[in-house]
């Protein structure tokens, strides 16, 4: 992330709107608020007989204002694309200023300059200035409950708005075919029967469309109902808005609640100390028994804030066991970081990047990556967002752009981070799991090979440099078997020889080269008490291996003790 985007991400959290957050930018917002007071105060004393010094005062407010406004909605247009993706590009810009309060932002400041090319009148720019008062809407908790009140309730606003004028146009054909026999020269058409009906909507206006009442029983009868009707149109939306106002606050009620629990949620994933290699890991699992002794929430409460949250999901554990182990379901909260729409992708310069396509699907998979990367000081990047059904695999796929809305971004990123000269991608995957059998071996290396080719040469390989993978595979290997007493094979149980496999579907030019994937056993990367001290072995080897160039640091992130991510 460059500076220029680094500056521009922090105006958004400057103009967040958000006057409840304990942070230095509300300083920010609540100076707009006294600025905005200050400029409507100085409008409202001009009006009074004033000396020449206070005009002068206020000129001087009115200059300072306007400079200080001029250059909040200036950045504001700019950072508007990191409120949402919408507003990115020109047209984008003016989709902002189109909005409600951006097109109050653009009048009520930019005015200022028009009138020194042009000549406004006067009363128009000190009502444009007036109109600055409101801003201070977007600050305002119950503002935005009434516009998210009639928001919900727009549509049987629309449907009730509908009936009444269906129903009005029927009442005025009826009152045509009477007060018109009455009265010839007054009700002549029906359209003169119509527009009396639907002016009683507006209260008296002086008798502007027909001059005479009507005469007829009838015409008294039906007047009467659309009298009735007028209090409704007024009623009906009333109570619509009412109703939906209490619905907003039950929402906020709810969203405030949540927030509290997902706060929760987030503090009982503290790190804890891994003792074989003394580094602070977050858990890579807790089940809902354990979260609800510790934090005392409620089953409900928990699948709430899972559910409402970016950063949690539920797993199965059963699925992380073989068949012969006769899994029982077990559900628990796994906490994952995410910084992409995808799910996370962090470029530490490397020429190893560490790909975790499978971490949406595949339990705790994601917090075994991403520790082998930062152990390692290694690029990561990790699918952990999409719909597990129907699952759309990133590791598989025919044609990015047709697969999963999130694909193309995550292989761009991917291409990008490895593209570099020298580069090597490792791709760890789980086995042993939920429908298959426990295998001798644990670690399950593959170069794009078919299955029980265990041989380090064939044709349209995922790895090109096979000298270098074949003296990588055999070091780590022996290394796994002498600390962990844990075997390794080469593609002998496992086929990647799919023309679908990530590592053949990158853009011609870019990418990778030497790319590995790794299948290791769940009882190895999830269930082992030495599953960090498994990947700092593997990192160690990755990096004497690939990347023995560099001069590494464990990063101190490793050492913090502090909750999640």
């Amino acid at each position: 992330m460059t500076k220029i985007e680094k500056f521009k991400k922090q105006l958004a959290n400057i103009f967040d709107d958000d006057l409840h957050t304990k942070q230095w930018e509300n300083f920010v917002d609540y100076a707009i608020i006294g600025l905005i007071v200050i400029s409507t105060l100085s409008v409202f004393i001009s009006t009074f007989n004033i000396s020449p010094f206070c005009e002068r005062v206020l000129h001087i407010i009115d200059i300072v204002t306007v400079i200080t406004f001029t250059i909040e909605v200036s950045l504001r247009i700019w950072a508007a694309d990191e409120i949402s993706p919408k507003y990115k590009g020109f047209w984008g810009r003016v989709r902002y200023c189109c909005t409600f309060y951006g097109l109050i932002d653009v009048l009520s400041t930019y005015s200022f300059y028009i009138a020194l090319f042009m000549p406004l009148p006067y009363t128009v720019l000190k009502s444009l200035r007036v109109l600055r008062l409101l801003r201070i809407f977007r600050y305002m908790r119950s503002f935005r409950l009434l516009c998210q009140a009639i928001s919900s309730k727009s549509r049987e606003m629309f449907i009730s708005l509908q009936v009444l004028v269906i129903v009005t146009i029927m009442l005025s054909f009826v009152f045509y075919f009477y007060e018109n026999a009455a009265q010839p020269d007054v009700y002549d058409n029906v359209l003169m029967s119509a527009l009396w009906a639907f002016t009683r909507y507006l209260g008296d206006m002086g008798n502007i469309i027909v001059s005479e009442p009507p005469i007829t029983t009838a015409g008294k009868f039906i007047a009467s109902i659309i009298g009735i009707l007028g209090i409704a149109l007024f009623a009906v939306p009333a109570g619509l808005i009412g109703a939906g106002f209490s619905e907003a606050m039950d929402d906020e009620l709810h969203k405030e609640v949540t927030g509290k629990n997902i706060g929760k949620l987030k503090k009982v994933f503290e790190r804890k100390l891994d003792r074989p290699t003394g580094f602070q890991v977050v858990p890579q699992h807790l089940s809902i028994c354990d979260i609800q002794a510790r934090m005392g929430m409620k089953t409900d409460d928990i699948f709430d804030a899972v559910d409402n949250s970016d950063c949690f999901r539920l797993i199965n554990l059963a699925t992380t066991q073989t068949i012969d182990e006769h899994p029982q379901d077990k559900l628990a909260v796994e906490h994952f970081m995410i910084n992409r729409p995808y799910g996370c992708c962090i470029d530490r310069g490397s020429k190893i990047t560490i790909v975790s396509p499978a971490s949406l699907a595949d339990a705790c998979i994601g917090n075994f990556s991403y520790y082998l990367a930062l152990i390692g000081g290694f690029n990561y990047i990790s699918r952990e967002i999409g719909e597990m059904r129907p699952y759309r695999s990133y590791f598989l796929f025919s044609d990015r752009y047709n697969q999963e809305e999130n694909l193309p971004l995550y292989m761009e990123d991917l291409e990008r981070m490895t593209s570099r000269e020298g580069s090597w991608t490792l791709t760890p995957l789980v086995a042993s799991g939920a429908n298959e059998p426990a295998y001798p071996t644990i670690f399950h290396f593959s170069a794009g090979g078919a299955k029980g080719d265990e041989r380090f040469e064939g044709d349209n390989l995922i790895v090109q440099d096979m000298v270098a993978y074949k003296s990588f595979y055999e070091d780590l290997s022996a290394e796994l078997e002498s600390k962990f007493d844990m075997g390794s094979d080469h593609q002998r149980y496992h086929n990647v020889s799919s023309p679908n496999v990530f590592a053949r579907r990158y853009s011609e030019g870019k990418g990778c080269k030497n790319n590995i994937v790794l299948r290791i056993a769940w009882s190895a990367c999830l269930w082992d008490s030495r599953r960090i001290a498994i990947a700092k072995t593997i990192a160690d080897a990755l990096n004497r291996h690939f990347e023995n160039d560099a001069t590494k640091e464990y990063d101190k992130d490793l050492k913090l003790k502090k909750s999640g991510y």
